[in-house]
């Protein structure tokens, strides 16, 4: 009986939920040995323990992965897991609105970038003498494309194509037959096609030009003019004149830039026609705004082709005074009926008249349709050279509220009547102190217009003059060729042509084939002669050569891009003259947040030596050569109380300060920045507010 109850215990705690502990349960092996030792010793009595359900149930359940729902959510109500949870979400919460307002601080810091046309060397191609690829004598469009791997070479991104436009060969495509056409010269409208893309390709862009002043006399709306039909009667400016005896008395006296009478009496129509230049270029009248409309819809075509911008020229001329006034004279004490040249009249009446800059900026209006997209904002720079007249010249920047050119191409380093560091101090203060607040200068040190530099200064200022170009504030622009010292051909090789039958001859030295190589042509064409001949110098200033030679002006051009690039203080710092005579100019270009300082030393005159710690105290005592227009010179290092220069050299001097030249209260006056900045170190960026 009690033998039966002690065996019905163990069944009625399991029942019970008991839990059975067998204590140390032998192996195998060992109850076998011990079965067959002894069949008559028991078996290890079991001991049975009553526990709590609910503690057993705890003890035994705990997280795991996959865990059903259920499961999960008794855990999830746990103090422990909920108290982490709560922590995590509010760290992200925090995070996440940290990121966020340092996002908003940083582009609210932020300086606004550079623009491609703010940040590249802008490279100007006179089409007709770059490349010629199908060997008549004329550069063409192909053979652009051909050599877009030397604009690359250069590390240009930005080029400027003159006028290829359908026109007479007379005027070098500077009254256009058709606005809508390229010139076959130069190739087809697909060729053209294939250009662009090939330039866009490459992550160039391209820049045409545009002269809205006048067209050719072979122009559609000229002959439908002069025939007075519909709406062209009055395109152009039409005056009636009286001829008499062979001769005919204009309206007045004004004079073509090309000199003679600027009215030219038409058979046909049987009055005169206005010309500011060629008699075969007449004027549009742009106070008819049927003109007007038929620019915006020529700049509509092309910017809809995918062009990256334009240059408009000779815009000055745009509008003439309606009451027709003599202009006067500028020897008053002349005789009236004696004056034919442009210069012997103050041009009141016929350029920068009251309404012009409208019709710019209505210009700038047309192109901001296109520029809505990121990344394909449309330049507009414009030919607004006044002269003497500095602020004139600065109005074509615009307003404060309304936009104009980008900015007006700047030559005044042309225009320099002698060479020296004065005169080049001159000519870079007259700009720096006259541009509207916040606008980007430019800088421009030759063009088709305009005698090359070697044979307008002397070739041995070609490298100091690049040296200039490519580190002042600003945009540069170089005239194709400049960049490996091309010259002027000879005045007795030049052909000669008239424009229209104007008395004025019209000559090309600085438009010559581009130099490519040393073989027959220079490179230029592999026909048998070339529009224009090739510079006798070919052979040692050509392109291949100059690649090879580490102290060729192509190779210090190269470095000087590639430092533009590369330093903050040369593409966007401050700019600080430092000294100017009669030959040396420096100046420094330095950056808020940066103890790096580039100083240029650049003579323009005759050897000098200079101590320029006496100018600036603060100057370290030895700084390092960056470059030189002497490459052996680079990465030395040169006493800044003694710093001497040959005739036409030019010194990239880099040296660490604590205390930049703008900070200074003695050079306050001199110091210049358009787009301001300053460098954070611990960040590594760019903010405004410094």
């Amino acid at each position: 009986m009690v033998e039966e109850e002690a065996r019905s215990l163990p069944m009625e705690l399991s029942e019970k939920g008991g839990v059975e502990n067998n204590g140390f349960v032998q192996n195998e092996a060992f109850d076998d040995k011990e079965t067959d030792a002894s069949s008559q010793e028991e078996m290890p009595k079991t001991c049975n323990v009553d526990v709590d359900p609910a503690a057993t149930e705890e003890l035994a359940l705990k997280p795991y992965a996959g865990m059903p729902k259920e499961v999960l959510l008794k855990f999830s109500s746990q103090a422990r897991y909920r108290v982490t949870r709560e922590i995590l979400f509010w760290l992200i919460i925090t995070a996440a609105v940290v990121l966020v307002c340092a996002t908003i601080a940083i582009i609210a810091l932020s300086p606004k970038c550079l623009d491609w046309w703010q940040a590249s060397p802008i490279y100007q191609i006179y089409p007709r003498s770059f490349k010629d690829s199908n060997m008549d004598g004329n550069g063409d469009l192909k053979g652009i494309q051909e050599k877009l791997d030397h604009i690359t070479y250069l590390n240009i991104k930005t080029i400027w194509i003159t006028s290829f436009y359908k026109s007479p060969l007379k005027d070098l495509g500077y009254g256009a037959e058709d606005f809508y056409d390229i010139d076959p010269m130069f190739g087809s409208m697909s060729d053209f096609e294939n250009l662009l893309a090939a330039i866009h390709d490459r992550g160039l862009k391209v820049i045409m030009d545009l002269i809205p002043n006048h067209t050719s006399d072979k122009h559609r709306w000229f002959q439908l003019s002069r025939n007075r039909t519909g709406r062209y009667t009055d395109y152009y400016i039409w005056q009636d004149c009286t001829q008499a005896a062979g001769s005919v008395a204009p309206p007045n006296n004004w004079v073509s830039v090309f000199g003679n009478s600027s009215w030219e009496f038409d058979d046909v129509r049987k009055q005169c026609y206005f010309h500011q230049f060629g008699k075969g270029q007449p004027d549009l009248n742009f106070r008819n705004l049927a003109v007007q409309q038929e620019l915006h819809d020529i700049i509509k075509f092309w910017l809809g082709k995918g062009i990256d911008g334009f240059s408009f020229s000779a815009v000055k001329f745009l509008l003439e005074a309606m009451h027709l006034r003599d202009e006067p004279q500028v020897n008053k004490s002349q005789n009236p009926v004696t004056i034919t040249a442009y210069s012997q009249l103050y041009h009141d009446y016929t350029t920068t008249q009251v309404g012009m800059h409208d019709i710019i900026r209505s210009f700038r209006q047309t192109m901001n349709q296109f520029s809505s997209e990121p990344g394909r904002y449309r330049f507009m720079g414009s030919d607004g050279d006044e002269k003497e007249d500095i602020e004139a010249t600065m109005m074509y920047y615009g307003t404060t509220f309304i936009q104009e050119a980008d900015f007006p191409f700047n030559f005044n380093l042309i225009n320099m009547k002698n060479l020296s560091g004065d005169s080049i101090f001159e000519a870079v203060n007259l700009w720096m102190k006259n541009i509207p607040a916040g606008k980007w200068p430019n800088w421009v040190i030759g063009s088709p217009n305009t005698a090359r530099i070697s044979s307008r200064i002397g070739k041995e200022y070609v490298n100091v003059m690049n040296m200039l170009l490519l580190t002042l504030p600003g945009t540069p622009v170089t005239y194709y060729g400049e960049e490996i010292g091309m010259e002027n051909i000879a005045s007795e090789n030049v052909s000669e042509e008239h424009i229209n039958s104007d008395p004025v001859v019209v000559t090309f030295p600085e438009k010559s084939p581009m130099q490519w190589d040393g073989k027959v042509n220079a490179g230029f064409t592999e026909g048998n002669s070339s529009w224009l001949p090739i510079n006798s110098d070919y052979q040692s200033v050509n392109v291949e050569i100059q690649m090879t030679w580490s102290n060729s002006t192509l190779n210090l051009y190269r470095e000087l891009t590639l430092l533009r690039i590369n330093e903050l203080p040369i593409h966007r710092g401050w700019m600080c003259y430092i000294w100017n005579d009669s030959n040396v100019f420096v100046y420094v270009r330095e950056l808020d947040g940066l103890d790096r300082v580039f100083m240029m030393v650049l003579n323009f005159g005759r050897e000098s030596t200079i101590d320029l710690k006496a100018i600036v105290p603060s100057l370290p005592s030895e700084a390092i050569i960056r470059l030189s227009t002497n490459f052996s010179n680079a990465g030395k290092a040169v006493n800044t109380k003694l710093i001497k220069t040959e005739m036409g050299e030019g010194l990239v001097l880099e040296y660490k300060t604590a205390k930049p030249v703008h900070t200074m209260e003695a050079f306050q006056g001199n110091c210049f920045v358009a787009e301001k900045a300053c460098y954070s170190s611990a960040f590594n960026l760019l903010y405004v507010n410094c």
